[in-house]
């Protein structure tokens, strides 16, 4: 499969498959591949009805320790809030390098930079620095970047848009939610379970983001169809930085004729 379609499917793997539950208690927070699973039985994790149980919600941060000192998957040093349901109680927290190997759902936010002129629509690109544990070198966003634990989507966004652009919180604040997107992907790292809380932010020509942590090596201003082109014929950018540009093209009716009532289709 082709065009834009086959970043789509790539993003859509069908649970359970191999995976087993990983429950807190009642709760079930995330999905195992077999491997993790043995390894969570072999620590004490109770496997049983085709599911594995951790009792004590409050152990799993110690856990993830424990099993990224065995090399299990790489600390990322920032705890993310772990849910049963997108926007129910927080259970406990983990680190963000856990994640995807526990199968629990992570949070995000995506910004669409977007600038007017007047031979048409421009898009900033971000390119990633090359020491990047993820993805180094693909092409990003303006902003986008993981919500931590006890932080909000537009907390989020103020923060990421000062750390890696360089930009104000006056100028954050203009970003208007566009949708929430949300996929089960098979990495490297493991199953990234995500959704991406999506804005557009229309910035005047005169605002000139800058690299501000090293997340992003620079920055430039494309246009639009450059953008779309890009997205269609290779995988230049990161790989849910293109599944959240496909929605994009979709809101902006840029999408072939060919293609529109899929994907229209994908993001319902």
């Amino acid at each position: 499969m082709g065009g834009f379609l086959r970043h789509i499917e790539a993003a859509r793997v069908t649970l359970p498959g191999a995976h087993l539950p990983f429950r807190l208690g009642a709760d079930q927070v995330g999905w195992l591949a077999p491997h993790a699973a043995d390894a969570l039985a072999a620590h004490g994790c109770l496997a049983a009805d085709g599911a594995v149980t951790l009792q004590d919600a409050g152990q799993l941060p110690a856990l993830a320790r424990t099993l990224a000192d065995a090399g299990a998957f790489p600390w990322r040093g920032e705890a993310f809030d772990v849910r049963a349901v997108p926007g129910g109680p927080v259970l406990t927290t983990v680190d963000r390098g856990a994640l995807p190997w526990f199968g629990i759902q992570a949070e995000g936010v995506h910004v669409n930079g977007l600038v007017r002129r007047a031979d048409g629509l421009y898009l900033w690109v971000g390119r990633r620095a090359p020491d990047r544990l993820m993805d180094p070198g693909k092409l990003d966003h303006l902003v986008a970047g993981g919500i931590p634990a006890g932080l909000t989507a537009a907390q989020t966004l103020v923060k990421e848009g000062a750390e890696e652009a360089g930009l104000d919180e006056p100028t954050m604040c203009q970003a208007r939610h566009a949708c929430v997107v949300a996929y089960a992907m098979a990495r490297p790292e493991g199953l990234r379970r995500d959704r991406l809380h999506c804005y557009d932010l229309l910035l005047p020509d005169h605002v000139r983001p800058r690299p501000a942590d090293g997340e992003v090596a620079a920055f430039e201003l494309w246009p639009i169809q450059r953008v779309l082109d890009t997205v269609r014929d290779t995988d230049d950018f990161k790989f849910n930085v293109s599944i959240v540009l496909i929605d994009l093209f979709r809101r902006l009716s840029l999408l072939p004729a060919n293609e529109t009532e899929a994907v229209r289709r994908a993001f319902a």
